[in-house]
């Protein structure tokens, strides 16, 4: 189905209805047909005005694919206009649409609205990453890395894992700064990498790079490198740690399996027949 291209009145969508094979899904096959086509939002609107003066009334998923259209342009008003329309009609929005309302704002100049939903969003449901994600990068855009940072630990005590992108963003968006506490953070996210084993991929290798540089009065230098078998980086010739197991720490896991896996309650929890 392709959607026009310009806004139509409603006997040209009734007749494109008529032509159409399955006339009940027909607004919400054109809907998908927009997104995918990047629509003008007149288009949209023309659409949605005239299934609400057919109907009386516009569909939630209809109007969630309105909203996905607007984000995907950055419509903020449209966006905006949305919101205050789905929260009069209906008392509790789910989390896909609180995803798309936080991202949309969030990349807008109104992205403090998207701060707002989030609070909103914490007393019905534990909000999602992407929330939390959206809001840490509107935050870190606008150089305000407290509030970034007071937001990835929240979503980190929530058990929400990270992902390397938002990471990647925090070191970026620190770039030159000056400041002990945002440094002492930072470090905080490469302890975590390497305690956790995590391997910044190539891009996020490089933000990692220029963010020391960028130190101002530290005077760091980085080197893209190969590490021998040896384990010693050969620009500084600092000898890495080791990522295998000491003989005290596999006992000390050994003991951890017997007595909460195999003796414990969470056998099945946690192993598979695999």
């Amino acid at each position: 189905i392709q959607p026009p291209e310009k806004p139509l009145q409603a006997e040209e969508w009734n007749r494109l209805k008529e032509s159409f094979r399955s006339p009940e899904i027909f607004e919400e096959m054109m809907f998908h047909s927009m997104l995918r086509c990047n629509s003008p939002i007149d288009v949209a609107k023309s659409l949605l005005t005239h299934v609400a003066k057919t109907n009386g009334d516009i569909a939630y998923n209809l109007l969630i694919k309105y909203l996905a259209l607007c984000v995907q342009q950055g419509q903020t008003s449209e966006i905006r206009d949305t919101y205050d329309i789905m929260k009069m009609r209906f008392k509790i929005l789910e989390s896909g649409a609180y995803n798309l309302f936080i991202k949309g704002l969030s990349n807008s100049d109104q992205w403090r609205m998207a701060l707002t939903l989030l609070e909103e969003v914490k007393k019905i449901m534990i909000p999602s990453r992407t929330n939390y994600e959206s809001c840490i990068k509107a935050a870190s855009r606008h150089r305000e890395m407290r509030l970034a940072f007071e937001l990835y630990h929240e979503m980190l005590a929530k058990d929400l894992v990270p992902t390397l992108d938002i990471q990647q963003a925090l070191f970026d968006f620190s770039r030159g700064m000056k400041d002990a506490e945002l440094q002492k953070e930072l470090f905080g996210i490469l302890l975590y990498l390497r305690e956790n084993q995590i391997y910044p991929h190539k891009t996020f290798m490089r933000s990692i790079k220029l963010w020391f540089e960028s130190i101002p009065g530290g005077n760091w230098r980085g080197h893209l490198t190969n590490i021998k078998d040896n384990g010693q980086c050969p620009v500084c010739k600092h000898q890495l740690e080791d990522s295998d197991l000491t003989e005290e720490e596999y006992n000390n896991l050994r003991e951890r399996i017997i007595k909460d896996v195999i003796h414990g309650t969470d056998t099945f929890r946690k192993t598979s027949p695999q």
